[in-house]
């Protein structure tokens, strides 16, 4: 890197959630999983150099784990463990790439992807000049954009709509650090996820004395009222993000 760069180095944004692909500041519509063939023509539109991949949370599924009072010494044994673990409760067959961030002591949260699907997605962006710089799911983008603002007990919704108006996604809770994690791959109406998926989290945090103080929804243009305050977050995904 240059000592004289005057201007942070920027990578390209590429928005990938069923049905949709979004780069280069344009939407275009796609089947409920892309090939490669598309994702090289998408990404050959871009600007040469670095990308950064929002992938739909179901594609990119997590786990948090809380109250390990033990884990394997070493690096590799380590991350052999949380390869398990992360197939084992999740019932993955296939292998996955996972990567564990230690949320706080005895506390991790597991991100894992296929890896067949990670590594063609990998080629297709280095043959096109585009390298995959990240791949981040997507409820964890939203999340960390807003942590600077977190100052009380809440949840987040992280939402991916179906061409019948449903939807899947991500919901998270955090008090003075993010304390639970639930996704659902079955699509519900908003009437459903309060009903069946939001209020029954939202009273499990309250027998825990981790009541949320307000619901952000990221994915909806329009949710139903309910007894905890709700927010819908703005849309607009940006066309490049810094480094």
């Amino acid at each position: 890197m240059s000592l004289f760069r005057l201007r942070p180095s920027q990578a390209s944004m590429v928005w990938l959630e069923p049905h949709r692909v979004h780069a280069g500041g344009q939407t275009l519509a796609m089947g409920a999983f892309p090939g490669e063939e598309d994702l090289a023509q998408i990404l050959a539109q871009l600007p040469q150099g670095p990308t950064k991949w929002v992938v739909d949370d179901l594609w990119t599924p997590s786990l948090l784990l809380k109250d390990f009072v033990e884990l394997p010494a070493g690096a590799e044994a380590r991350d052999a463990f949380f390869r398990w673990r992360f197939a084992q409760h999740l019932a993955l067959e296939e292998p996955q790439v996972v990567q564990a961030l230690e949320v706080e002591e005895s506390s991790w949260l597991l991100v894992g992807m296929s890896q067949t699907v990670r590594e063609a997605w990998l080629q297709v962006a280095l043959r096109v000049g585009r390298p995959i710089h990240a791949l981040i799911p997507r409820w964890l983008w939203i999340y960390d954009r807003l942590c600077p603002a977190l100052h009380a007990p809440g949840m987040l919704l992280s939402l991916a709509q179906d061409e019948d108006g449903y939807f899947t996604g991500t919901l998270v809770a955090w008090g003075r650090t993010l304390n639970l994690l639930r996704q659902w791959h079955e699509p519900a109406s908003p009437e459903a996820w309060m009903e069946e998926r939001i209020l029954p989290t939202a009273a499990f945090l309250q027998r825990e004395n981790r009541s949320p103080q307000e619901l952000l929804i990221w994915g909806a243009r329009t949710w139903p009222e309910g007894t905890l305050a709700s927010r819908l977050l703005p849309l607009e995904i940006p066309a490049q993000e810094v480094l």
